[in-house]
């Protein structure tokens, strides 16, 4: 591995952040704080393509391929939700395709996000993680 950090260590890092908070509402500041620092999608991939489907709000996801890396952009309209797909950018985004497809997202069980999320927001989660994973799988399987 030339220096990369794997998607082990970064969920790592993660469960270890969301460890020095007590409290959920510690939790969701951080990640409300999260979906602010992420870098925006482009403006002009803000359509109707990129949307990910089954989410209450609005979450746009781009992604490109350089270097046999795929690296993701995306945005929404809701912070909470802008929040939790920072955090999976931030596992996912810079590794190479097979990588991301075969992810076992366990962070988002072991900081205790399903659990703290309303069922809607769940199942929002979870059509994130598919759109990353299959977005992550056609891009690997054009090159």
């Amino acid at each position: 591995m030339h220096g990369m950090t794997s998607i082990n260590e970064i969920q790592d890092e993660i469960i270890e952040e969301f460890g020095l908070f007590d409290q959920w509402t510690d939790k969701y500041e951080y990640i409300i704080d999260l979906g602010k620092k992420m870098p925006l999608i482009d403006a002009r991939y803000k359509h109707g393509k990129n949307l990910v489907p089954g989410c209450q709000s609005r979450v746009w996801l781009h992604a490109e391929l350089k270097n046999g890396r795929v690296h993701f952009s995306a945005d929404s309209d809701a912070i909470i939700t802008k929040g939790i797909i920072a955090l999976l950018i931030r596992v996912l985004s810079g590794q190479p395709p097979d990588q991301i497809v075969q992810a076992d997202l366990r962070f988002i069980d072991q900081i205790g996000l399903k659990e703290h999320l309303s069922s809607t927001r769940s199942n929002g989660l979870l059509n994130m993680v598919k759109k990353l994973k299959s977005t992550a799988g056609k891009l690997g399987a054009m090159h």
